[in-house]
């Protein structure tokens, strides 16, 4: 079926005389309204829109005068109605529009103002199936759209941040919005409409458990303008999906320059993995190079996790991202303010550790006001050229598996609490990953390698750069155990940790030569332990 494509004609400046006024946000509404109306522009507004502006003095006309049609349907049904549409989509330069309007008695409605029900921030709370379904915008995104669509001659306003904006491009062109603004405001509206549906669509998949619905969309609001992405040629933007997840999509900086994307991808990879380690329980800290950990540890206080982290790579934390399960405390900032670094991020920090972290003006302080949830569901998105790699977020917790030891040797309580620490780390390293670590703290870490071996290589050849650095005359790698984040294909990479000094190894388990692998870790004298489930991270 064809559909009609009429030239539509754009003016350069359009007079702005009607302006319809539906909001859910009213931050600013009387203000913007009043100053549209002091510009001799009619009002009509809706329900609580109505209300708040007949409440302030204003003349504004109730969208049932228009519509000669009452609100019904507990709200639901209040701007769905010709005289409202045809309002806002007639071309105001074609004869049959305007014999259309005259003819029904139509009105133009050369500004829209509009804001919708707050469906991300409802549904973000926990509410339930009706309550999110009710929470659902028709109107006002009808509304949006229909202004967007028809911003040849229609202004549509969808955030107060534009407020001011409007009413100073009407002053300067005589009461007449130029049509760069409308096409500004057209397009800040058609994203914001897409992104709500985005929001919709996607919680419906999740309520319904559908991990592949026929159409995946994904939306966000612009939080940051950056100076450039990974790279100073890369264009880039932080959008923020309105998820509640504690991050540093959620943190508050105290402190410091804005983050780059580079500062933002680390840092998100260092809450994450350090939000694996339960504050109830033990102290923590991960120290994160290039999305990579460099070092993480847990002990009694954050100060001794701390230096345990930094020993493993002293030099890799030099300007990396440090991040904190615990509120960060006076004698722990003492100890990071010696080294470079870029970002520090905790659940929270005293005044006392403030006041320190603030003499270092460039570093910044995020506080999150609590971890994010290892268990929880959401969606991890990837771009390819031409499509998008949807996925669930990997929450698979170490706790929660059914450990199963494979060798004739068991591993000590002392080896099975290291060997859980290492998979929680592993969990969070570049693929391959292998993590050597000894009571509670990583000793040498090896990422992002094609060959597993090479990973063990890597990584026992930092832990030898890391007892020097200490002074140590005994190795960090021996008696320790090491974590892989998928099977050894071969029992070349087991044979590596081992010569390293490893003891105890963990691993998912599940290649063909496992039964190899198994034998050369008991002629090794090693305990094994299979974990089950992978970890792989690209």
């Amino acid at each position: 079926m064809a559909i009609s494509s009429k030239a539509v004609p754009v003016p350069d400046f359009v007079p702005v005389k009607r302006a319809l006024l539906s909001v859910f946000d009213k931050t600013g509404l009387v203000e913007f309204a009043k100053a549209l109306s002091e510009r001799g522009v009619e009002l009509v507004s809706t329900g609580g829109s109505y209300k708040a502006l007949k409440d302030a003095g204003l003349a504004v006309m109730d969208i049932s005068e228009v519509t000669k049609f009452p609100e019904i349907m507990d709200g639901r049904v209040k701007t769905l109605h010709p005289m409202v549409h045809g309002g806002l989509l007639s071309i105001r330069d074609d004869e049959d529009h305007q014999k259309a309007m005259a003819d029904h008695g139509i009105t133009g409605i050369d500004l829209f103002c509009g804001n919708l029900y707050p469906f991300e921030d409802v549904v973000a709370e926990g509410a339930d199936y009706a309550t999110g379904i009710e929470n659902i915008d028709i109107g006002g995104p009808a509304m949006t759209r229909a202004a967007a669509k028809n911003h040849a001659y229609v202004s549509v306003v969808t955030d107060p941040a534009d407020y001011d904006t409007v009413i100073s491009e009407l002053d300067a062109n005589g009461g007449k919005a130029p049509i760069a603004l409308r096409k500004k405001l057209a397009l800040k509206a058609f994203a914001r409409t897409a992104a709500y549906d985005a929001a919709v669509s996607n919680w419906m998949a999740d309520q319904l458990d559908e991990d592949t619905p026929a159409h995946r969309a994904v939306g966000g609001a612009l939080a940051e303008v950056m100076r450039y992405g990974e790279n100073p040629h890369q264009s880039a933007g932080f959008y923020v999906t309105g998820e509640k997840r504690p991050g540093v999509a959620t943190a508050r900086q105290l402190q410091g320059k804005t983050l780059s994307y580079n500062n933002i991808n680390d840092t998100d990879a260092a809450f994450e993995l350090v939000s694996e380690f339960d504050p109830a329980w033990t102290s923590a800290v991960a120290i994160i190079k290039h999305a990579n950990p460099c070092g993480v540890a847990e002990a009694a206080t954050l100060e001794e996790a701390y230096k345990l982290a930094l020993r493993c790579d002293p030099v890799s934390a030099f300007g990396g991202i440090v991040a904190l399960n615990q509120k960060l405390d006076a004698k722990t900032a003492e100890e990071m303010v010696k080294v470079f670094t870029e970002v520090i991020i905790a659940p929270d920090a005293d005044e006392a550790a403030q006041e320190i972290i603030a003499a270092k003006k460039n570093l910044r302080l995020l506080l999150t006001g609590g971890l994010a949830d290892a268990r929880s569901k959401g969606l991890a998105v990837k771009s390819v050229a031409g499509g998008l790699l949807v996925q669930s977020r990997d929450n698979g917790v170490i706790d929660d598996l059914a450990l199963k030891v494979v060798t004739k040797r068991a591993p000590s309580e002392q080896e099975l609490s290291d060997l859980k620490f290492a998979f929680r780390v592993a969990k969070h390293v570049k693929s391959n990953a292998i993590v050597y670590a000894k009571d509670g703290a990583t000793v040498g870490v090896g990422a992002g390698q094609m060959s597993r071996v090479d990973s063990a290589r890597i990584a026992a050849r930092k832990a030898l750069d890391a007892t020097e650095a200490a002074g140590l005359s005994d190795p960090l790698t021996k008696g320790c155990v090491v974590a892989s984040d998928a099977f050894f294909p071969f029992a070349d990479g087991l044979l590596s940790a081992a010569e390293a000094g490893a003891t105890a190894v963990i691993q998912p388990g599940g290649s063909m030569r496992d039964e190899d692998v198994i034998a050369a870790a008991d002629e090794a004298g090693l305990a094994m332990v299979l974990t089950g489930m992978r970890h792989f991270r690209h």
